[in-house]
């Protein structure tokens, strides 16, 4: 069996759907059911059980024998959520208990980790386990998922292989419960319908113009293509990231959704709200050259590519992945 969390999530949902396209249904979903706009997310996938997050430990004590791999995506993601206490109840110590038991049962275990992780990006977007100590996130968010990075690097056992995928900025269908948190492509194509123009966040950086924020983007059918790839390749265990290696600008991203819809250009700005305003990072771009190395070969999509197969094939038809 291969376990999936956050599986009534974005990435989650995704993931059980192409395990499920490549004829594998003895997935075990965990996730908080109980959240009636993620119902759609998982309700046509297949698969042998739900169990709920709060069951999911002592649910894996029992069963760990059964299980072939798992992959810990379920995590708390909003980056503006400041009580610690949430993100080392659900982000920290919920994956130290993930590991401890995949480390006993010699379970091959796949974890969401997060390019948050980089911060400012003083040290650079690199996948390397020597700067992990140093790395300073602008948000809890990031901490926890460094903390927990940290945490990993420090043990002395480990699963029989195992990989803390350092997720960029992913885009792609299953996201629309997100609100706030949803990618920037989301909330333009509803802006776009609602008013025909779409709102930017100004640049308050000098070295930045408005709109040329930049960052890693990547459709989440290249990431399912790397943990599928890490999955079944096993290659040396570690940090990974998970990005293009390529970073784009807002603008750009917004002038490939506005032509994905068939829509004329209508592009404004606004400020950056004060809450974020100082968290802010205006460049990420994942170094690619660790998963390159370990043999992962696909090209990725371009972002007008991932961007039209997103609007037309999901976001307009009204489709989940």
């Amino acid at each position: 069996m291969i376990v999936i969390t956050g599986a009534a999530g974005f990435i989650g949902s995704c993931l059980a759907s192409e395990l499920n396209s490549k004829g594998i249904e003895n997935l075990i979903l965990v996730d908080d059911f109980s959240k009636e706009e993620k119902k759609r997310n998982f309700h046509d996938k297949k698969f042998k059980l739900l169990v709920d997050r709060e069951e999911f430990k002592n649910w894996f004590l029992e069963n760990e024998d059964a299980v072939d791999f798992v992959y810990h995506i379920g995590a708390r993601t909003d980056t503006t959520e400041f009580d610690v206490e949430i993100f080392n109840k659900l982000n920290l110590n919920f994956s130290k208990d993930v590991w401890n038991i995949c480390t006993e049962s010699r379970i091959p275990l796949v974890y969401a980790s997060s390019a948050a992780t980089y911060g400012l990006g003083e040290y650079g977007y690199k996948d390397d386990h020597a700067i992990v100590d140093k790395l300073k996130p602008l948000n809890p968010y990031g901490d926890s998922k460094n903390d927990f990075d940290k945490w990993v690097l420090q043990q002395t056992e480990f699963p029989p292989h195992w990989y803390g995928v350092k997720f960029f900025n992913v885009y792609g269908p299953n996201e629309f419960h997100k609100g706030r948190m949803a990618s920037v492509i989301f909330h333009a194509f509803n802006q776009i319908n609602a008013t025909g123009g779409m709102k930017l966040f100004r640049s308050h950086n000098p070295e930045y113009k408005d709109g040329e924020q930049t960052r890693d983007f990547i459709y989440v059918k290249d990431l399912l293509n790397m943990l599928e790839f890490l999955r079944t390749q096993s290659p040396e265990s570690g940090l990974y990231n998970i990005g293009t290696g390529n970073a784009r600008t807002f603008l750009d991203l917004t002038k490939a959704t506005f032509h994905a819809m068939g829509k004329t250009e209508n592009i404004s700005f606004v400020d950056t709200p004060e809450d974020i305003r100082d968290k802010y990072q205006y460049f990420t771009e994942a170094d690619m050259s660790k998963i390159r190395t370990a043999g992962y070969t696909e090209p990725f999509y371009s972002l007008e590519e991932g961007v039209k197969d997103y609007v037309q094939n999901y976001l307009i038809p009204n489709k989940i992945y």
